[in-house]
């Protein structure tokens, strides 16, 4: 900053030198020429002192500013770059978790499968027993069914033999047939007594 401050006043002298050499030369008025060169110079001395004023009492509060704002800068970029950090392990945080929520979920989905596949077993095996029960109970009540029907028929065939029997006995028997009978009945009467 000091050197373009010593650069501007070398460019302010060289030009008042050259103003001063132009009112010197010429038409003969050197008189008039002093006395507008130190107006000139007066003049330049006056913007040097105060140029020089402005550039001093100014330039502390412009290297203040840009000094915090060089500051504020690097701290934002500081606290940027610990959010960046943050957000990263929170990420890796979130990741791992997400992570082991998967496998969870994979645990829990074969468990599922596997307690899926035992509750289906044992339906299948009270179906099977059922089956089996259900198998016997009808062996068991076609046995009754047939033994009933066995009895039925044993009924049926010694009606239809007492029928047969009896129209036989009717057509057939007589009443000698009769007295016969009679008395072997009575035959076998005195003998159990």
């Amino acid at each position: 900053m000091k050197t373009k401050l010593t650069g501007i006043l070398a460019g302010i002298l060289v030009v008042a030198t050259a103003a001063s050499a132009l009112a010197t030369g010429g038409d003969g008025h050197t008189a008039d020429g002093g006395v507008l060169l130190k107006d000139f110079l007066y003049r330049l001395f006056n913007f040097a002192v105060t140029f020089g004023l402005l550039a001093y009492f100014i330039t502390k509060p412009i290297r203040k500013g840009l000094a915090g704002r060089r500051e504020g800068i690097e701290k934002a970029l500081a606290e940027a770059k610990a959010a960046q950090e943050k957000a990263e392990a929170k990420f890796a945080e979130y990741d791992d978790k997400l992570t082991k929520a998967s496998a969870e979920i994979d645990d829990i989905y074969a468990a599922i499968k596997r307690e899926g596949e035992m509750e289906r077993e044992r339906i299948l095996a009270n179906a099977r027993e059922m089956a089996l029960k259900i198998e016997e109970e009808a062996k068991k009540s076609a046995g009754l069914e047939i033994a009933k029907a066995r009895v039925q028929l044993q009924r049926e065939a010694s009606d239809m033999a007492l029928k047969l029997a009896e129209e036989l006995l009717k057509k057939n028997f007589n009443s000698h047939d009769q007295n016969r009978l009679v008395d072997e009945y009575m035959k076998k009467v005195g003998e159990l007594h």
